[in-house]
Order: structure tokens, then sequence, then C-alpha cells
């Protein structure tokens, strides 16, 4: 075996969770040519375990089973070994996990596969106990049996391999559609409906989808969100099933209520109880929700929520080179959530009797604990609503306190690897929120994030790398990272109108025309075509924990089509749409991104400001268009020597009496100009922009 200082081949990876695994006395191999070599000369089946650094479960297996000197030996003698950083390699993670569910199983981490020396899997699971416990059996029995079957039963064994793979290569790609002339692959009829389907999932008394475990699924929720704007702002129960799953969630254990930001999911109905986990996706997606459904509601809960998430990414998930990192670990000292939950009488100890009383009543602090072994989990859920100002200055003073005695915990693990398409989803959000709430360090914050994956995770073909750690970037980038990145470029040229973004967007968008292209169906596989170490190349439109890349694309694509006048983003967004609009009928539950972006291309709101960027005027007009909920909008902020391109339908239109300008353009017309931001606001708020010149076709 390879080692270095007596640990295994992991210890030359930057991946915490790799490094985690370093010293164990298995002999663990990364995923790559070498181990799979290995494996073909030894004709040993492999065992792929897949995990990430802030998973809870990993750890319980790892302690169990990984840094037994007992169970190392059965892994050592019987297979090659695999260990995977799922969040440095989603494309290997998203293929297997598939196979487990083709073999009729619940995915989700630790991902326990088992494959041929080629990689092909033939049986699996997920968490396996030693020893055996929970009624399954132990992980060195199972290995054993594995074993056993891989040398003995090879027509069975071939027999699961064939049928995996076959059914892995279907699945590879989506249920395209035919488009006739004049219509749309997903016509707007169709968003209603199923927003309609979805408000019947929702819990009405404490929000979410279903019962528990709950997630924020945030696509589903901007679906709802969106369809009651469209529908006039009359259905109720659309708009119930946001705002009380916002609320709730802003005022549950789901929230981290001392540092900020949300945790990844509740294991109760009621979200009080969080899997501690702190992931940097979750909360980019929950400021984008929270921001735009703010702009609406104009909720001093969200806004709450928004500027100290927000501030938490800023203070605790920048890395070393600027960019945003991965993780917080659920588990410090061993035990899960140990770094949030509180005693009542450490609560008492650091607030003294009268401001702990106060404190308690508020956060639902009970002498013997709200959650298990006397531990109690901060949340306002048993009394949501906020208490007068000086009652809410009080417990800001009294938060702040409890935090300073919480720094001084031993503090869960932080995986600080920076993911080009994790960071395109936070830099999105800092720039959007930053916009909205004038709040320049956001900005900055994402300016500086950004520049860095451009300098740092960009090889010379312009294409990203996926990972960063320690001066090094790893593994080729995936569609999601150059579409996250994307979309991310659009947002800072739209809220701020420097031109170098728009130029990286299209020049990330001609990279994945190029390297993922699928030019039968449409759409964009999730590797690039030079991609050598995996079994399938998918291509699907499903959000998982994170929004599709696919779906994503349709979004960029149609923005880009509004802000060059390049029709060739237009069509190639609706062949992005066709591509997929067949799974409609399969699922419509994962493609909520897909048909929101659908929706951008079909109802876009384009709004062009003209004017000097440092105008009092010109902010005026644009904190007027950052002040309401438009989710469909795309924003041109221009010089007065800049121009449009010659198909905008406010090309060659410019500032009026040398006041900066704003024009609303609506299904091929524009709105007359305005120089006022109360006339900008009127239009907005009509939903229509009324008069205005014929816009030339594109």
């Amino acid at each position: 075996m390879s080692t270095i200082d007596g640990r295994n081949r992991l210890a030359d990876e930057t991946s915490p969770y790799l490094l985690q695994h370093a010293d164990n006395p298995v002999q663990w191999w990364p995923w790559g040519d070498a181990a799979l070599t290995e494996a073909k000369r030894l004709d040993r089946p492999i065992l792929l375990s897949i995990g990430y650094a802030a998973c809870h479960w990993c750890h319980v297996m790892a302690h169990e089973s990984f840094e037994s000197d007992d169970v190392a030996a059965v892994m050592n003698a019987l297979f090659i070994n695999i260990k995977v950083d799922r969040e440095e390699r989603p494309d290997i993670d998203a293929i297997y996990q598939q196979a487990l569910a083709l073999l009729g199983q619940q995915g989700g981490w630790p991902l326990t596969m088992f494959c041929t020396p080629t990689g092909e899997p033939f049986w699996g699971g997920t968490y396996f106990p030693q020893p055996a416990r929970y009624g399954r059996p132990a992980f060195a029995d199972i290995l054993r049996s594995v074993a056993s079957a891989y040398r003995d039963k090879k027509d069975a064994i071939e027999q699961n391999r064939e049928a995996l793979l076959t059914a892995l290569r279907e699945r590879a790609r989506g249920q395209a559609v035919e488009v006739a002339p004049g219509t749309t692959a997903l016509p707007p009829a169709l968003f209603a409906q199923v927003a309609t389907r979805l408000a019947r999932e929702v819990d009405p008394i404490w929000g979410g989808i279903g019962q528990a475990p709950k997630f924020p699924n945030t696509t589903v929720f901007e679906r709802l969100w969106r369809s009651w704007l469209a529908g006039g702002r009359r259905e109720a129960a659309l708009l119930d099933a946001v705002t009380v799953t916002l609320d709730r969630m802003c005022q549950g254990g789901i929230y981290d209520h001392l540092g900020g930001g949300f945790a990844r999911y509740a294991t109760d109905a009621e979200w009080l109880i969080p899997h501690f986990e702190k992931m940097l996706y979750d909360n980019a997606q929950l400021v984008d929700l929270l921001t735009l459904v703010w702009q609406e509601t104009k909720s001093p809960l969200y806004r709450l929520r928004i500027a100290e998430t927000c501030d938490w990414v800023l203070r605790e998930m920048v890395a070393t080179n600027g960019a945003f990192a991965a993780t917080y670990d659920a588990d410090s000292e061993g035990e899960e959530g140990k770094f949030y939950v509180w005693r009542a009488t450490e609560i008492d100890a650091a607030l003294g009797e009268a401001d702990a009383a106060f404190f308690r009543q508020v956060y639902d602090v009970r002498p013997d604990g709200n959650w298990e072994h006397g531990a109690n989990i901060l949340h306002r859920n048993r009394k949501p609503a906020l208490l007068s100002e000086d009652d809410e200055a009080r417990l800001a003073m009294l938060r702040a306190r409890l935090k300073a005695v919480r720094d001084t915990r031993v503090w869960p693990g932080w995986d600080d690897k920076v993911l080009a398409d994790w960071n395109g989803l936070m830099i999105a959000a800092l720039a959007n929120a930053a916009a909205v709430f004038d709040r320049p360090a956001w900005r900055e914050a994402a300016i500086r994030a950004f520049d860095t994956i451009w300098s740092m995770m960009r090889g010379d073909d312009g294409r990203l790398f996926h990972s960063w750690r320690k001066g090094i970037a790893k593994h080729r980038g995936t569609l999601d990272d150059h579409a996250n990145m994307a979309r991310a470029a659009l947002a800072l040229f739209e809220t701020g109108g420097e031109g170098r973004y728009l130029d990286a967007a299209a020049s990330l968008t001609d990279v994945l025309d190029t390297h993922f292209g699928d030019a039968a169906a449409g759409g964009y596989f999730f590797t690039a075509a030079d991609a050598s170490d995996v079994i399938v190349r998918r291509t699907d439109a499903h959000d998982s924990a994170v929004p599709s890349g696919n779906s994503t694309m349709v979004g960029v694509l149609a923005r880009l089509w509004s802000l060059t006048g390049e029709q060739r983003y237009r069509d190639r967004a609706e062949r992005v749409i066709a591509a997929f609009a067949g799974e409609v009928e399969r699922n419509f539950f994962p493609l909520m991104t897909l048909m929101n972006n659908a929706e951008l291309l079909q109802a876009m709101v384009e709004i062009v400001i003209v004017g000097p960027p440092n105008d009092s005027a010109t902010h005026a007009l644009t904190a007027a268009v950052h002040g309401r909920s438009l989710p469909d909008k795309v924003i041109r902020l221009l010089s007065p020597d800049a121009a449009l391109p010659a198909g905008h339908p406010a090309a060659g239109k410019g500032m009026i009496g040398g006041r900066p300008t704003a024009y609303v353009c609506r299904d091929m017309a524009c709105s007359a100009p305005v120089t006022e931001a109360s006339a900008l606001t009127a239009i907005l708020e009509a939903g229509s922009a009324p008069g205005g010149n014929e816009r030339l076709p594109r």
C-alpha cells in the first residue's frame, strides 16, 4: 500500500472529507484510473464510499467501521476501496445515487456501492451499522456476503450489472417534446396548474412540503410565489403556502438565531430540530427567495433574516482566497448539534436572572429541554410574532452575549474548499440582495468571490475547475459550475452594469455549447465530452438540493438574449426547454427551475435605466425597480454614452431632458419614458407597459 508516514493514499488529497479518512486503517484510494486499474489487475470488486465532511451519518459509519482495524482488514482483503467526496465529484455521486434508486432504495449519504472492477455498480446501500443494529446486518457481514457473491455467483452479478447499466443509460437523457410552430413546450397555463397542485402538499400550519423531514424546497416555493403574482395576487392559498413556510423557517430551530444562517433541513414537522450542518447552497437559495418575497411583503422578519444570513456568510464562510467555503459540520466533539444547543442553566449563567427569564420565554428554553438529553434548540415558533422595537433590541443584545459564550466552544468542522457551482449561487444571491437592500459590502464580497474563481479556477481554455483548496484547483468543471457562474455574472451585470460580467456570462455559455452540448437532444450533458472516468454521461433537468444546470441555463440564455439581442440565445433556450418538457408528464416536482425560467423567457419584463451610474436620480429609479417583486425582470443599466443592441425595443432611446430615464418593455412594446421613481413604480405596479413604440423583430 502506498502511504505517507503510515497514512493511506488520501493523504495526498485536498478535500477535508477525504483527509478525514487519511488515517483510517482502510487502504483507501481516491477515485481515478489508478484505482480502477488495480481493481482490474486483482479482479476484485470495488467498494465505493461517497460522503461529505458535514454529513453526520458519514461520521457514524466512519467511527464504527472505517476506523476499526477488524473491519478494515476485511475491506482490504476483499475489495479495492474508493472514497469520494460527493461535493468534489457531484458527477460521480449522481450516477451511483441513481443506481441505488434503480435498486429500489432511498438515496443519501453515506452512499455505499459495490461495483465491478470497471466501476459498474451491481448492488449497494447507504449506512450500514457495525455491529448489527436497527434491523440491519453488520457491515463486516455485508462485506463477506458481497465478496462471496462476486466470487461464486458471477451470473447473478453480471445480470445485476447489466440491468443497472442499461437502466442508467436509458435514464441518461430527458423526455423531449416536439414543439409545433407558434406554440411553446411549456405553456403558461401549465404553471398555474402545477402551483395549485403543489399548494395542496404544503402543511397549512407549519409550512413546508408534507410532514417530517422537511427541506426548504426553495424552487417549489418560488413557483408558488410566481403563480401568485401571475394570477393577480388573488389566490390566497398560494400566498399563504409561501409566507407560512418562510415565517416558520425563519422562527424555527432550523435557523441559527445566534449566528445567522439556515441548517440543511429539519427532522421534524415543526422546523424545530435541524440536521445541524449548514450548507452554502441552501443559504444562497433562501436569501434569494426571502428577498423576492420581501420585495412584495416588506416583512421585517424576512429583512432581518436576510441581513443576518448574509452577514454570517461574510463573517464565517469566506475562504482564504476570498471566495466562499462549502459547509459547516453538524457535529462537534463527536456529538450532533452540540455547538448550537443550550441547557437552561447555561442561559441563566450567561445572562443573569431577569434577562435569562425574558430570553427563555421568547426562545422556548425549558428546564428539561425542548429536544433530547435536556438540551434546548433556540426557536420562536411558539410565539412567532416579532415583539416591540425595544424588546427586539433587547433580544439582539442578549443574543450577542450568548454568541460570545458559544464562540468559546469547540466549533464544528469547517469544510473550506471552494466549489464553483455553489459559489455561483451565493454570488448571485448577494449581488441581488445588495441591490435590493443597498448593502455595498455584500456586493463587494460577491465581486471578490467571482474574481477569485475567474482568476484561480479557470483554465487556459476558458473552462472552470470545480473545486479549489490550499492553492490547488481540481476536477474539471461540470455543467452546474459553468451555469451557476454564468448566472452569477449576469446578476452582477444587471445590478452594476459592468460589461465584463456580461462578457463572462457569454464566454461560459460558449464553453458549455462547445464541450457540454447535446447536439441530438438539445440540452447539456452534466460532464464534458472529454470526461473519461464516468460510466454514463447524464443530461437531465431535475432539481436536487440545488437547481438543475440545464434549467439554470434556460434563465441564463433568456437573459443573454435580452441583453445582447442575439437570437441564437433564445433559440438555444427553447431547445433546452423542449429537450426536457416531456418529463412533466412523469413527475413535475423536480422541474421547478425549468418551469420558472421558461416563464422568464415567455413573460420577460425588460427594464432599461439610462443615466450616469453615480447620479442620485439613477439610483432612485434603480431602487424603484428593486422595491418590487418582479421575478421575470431583466435590468439594463446604461450609461448615457452607451447603446443598446439594435433589436432591443428601447434601442436608440436615451435620457429625457438630460435626466436619468427608465423604459419598461413587455410584449414587443415599451412604456413611455419616465424620469421619476414614483412614475416608474406606478408602471411596474400596473403590471403592463402602456403605449410606446412597437419593437422591431429580433
